[in-house]
């Protein structure tokens, strides 16, 4: 039976249609150094266990997601659209 992934706008599809594209960070400022961005581009910790990560549902809305979910066991805890994932971080820092 295949995966199935929860889509905010498309409802539940399989997770043949979404493309994982890493961790969810913290973007360096544009003027950090070389070091700051090397680090941020090629360098991941992948650890075992629940993690946030971005997601594009390449074959549905091709929204880009922030999934939460286990990398050990692949069982997903939630799904979130990246600008409102982003839009709460923004909030969350300002208060």
């Amino acid at each position: 039976m295949a995966s199935l992934i929860t889509c905010p706008h498309c409802g539940s599809r399989p997770k043949e249609e979404f493309s994982i594209r890493g961790e969810v960070r913290s973007r360096p400022e544009p003027a950090a150094p070389f070091e700051t961005w090397y680090r941020y581009v090629y360098v991941r910790d992948n650890p075992k266990g629940r993690q946030k990560e971005y997601w594009h549902h390449v074959l549905g809305c091709r929204r880009w997601l922030v999934v939460e979910r286990d990398t050990l066991t692949h069982e997903v805890y939630g799904v979130t659209d990246a600008a409102a994932y982003r839009a709460s971080e923004v909030k969350e820092a300002a208060e």
